[in-house]
């Protein structure tokens, strides 16, 4: 992996459908990490499970409902090319263990780090651009528009991200 200088903190709009020829070789690793059980996380895990059976993806699941500090911990102890983050209640934990953890890749959906580093890729939209409490938002958070297609298009785009280098962005799906 070459080194590069941290992104400032960005937004991009990729055209859409750009992502849909870019996929993970069989057997990409990835971890599911959620806490919670309100209906955008579960259309969030859904999704995932969803792309990683389409993929051919080895998915395993961190339920962090306990402790989210723990349960990101936990999943990066299982070494996976990728962890995603299925639940607007892991951001502020995302926050604080990332940027120790800058060899891991994390994609978080429906939510933003407000200080990304070039591990941790995000992809957002109108309704979902959680940044954590009292960090306002581009828009205010709905979970409704956490549906199946938005959110698998959204793990699609922050892979194809994720594996072409360009880490360490907020993608916006709109």
């Amino acid at each position: 992996m070459s080194e590069r200088s941290a992104p400032s903190v960005a937004t991009i709009e990729p055209r859409s459908g750009s992502w849909s020829e870019v996929h993970p070789s069989a057997g990409y690793r990835v971890v599911l990490l959620s806490a919670g059980d309100d209906a955008a996380t579960r259309a969030a895990r859904d999704a995932v499970a969803r792309w990683a059976t389409e993929e051919g993806a080895d998915l395993r699941t961190v339920d962090a409902d306990e402790d989210a500090v723990t349960g990101i911990v936990a999943a990066i102890d299982l070494q996976p090319d990728l962890i995603v983050s299925a639940s607007s209640e892991l951001v502020e934990a995302l926050t604080l263990v990332t940027a120790s953890h800058l060899d891991q890749q994390f994609l978080i959906l429906g939510g933003e780090v407000p200080e990304p580093t070039e591990n941790v890729t995000s992809v957002s939209w109108t309704g979902g651009a959680f940044r954590g409490e009292g960090l306002g938002a581009s828009s205010p958070y709905d979970a409704s528009t956490f549906t199946a297609e938005r959110v698998v298009d959204a793990v699609r785009l922050g892979v194809a991200a994720i594996l072409s280098g360009l880490t360490g962005y907020v993608y916006r799906l709109d």
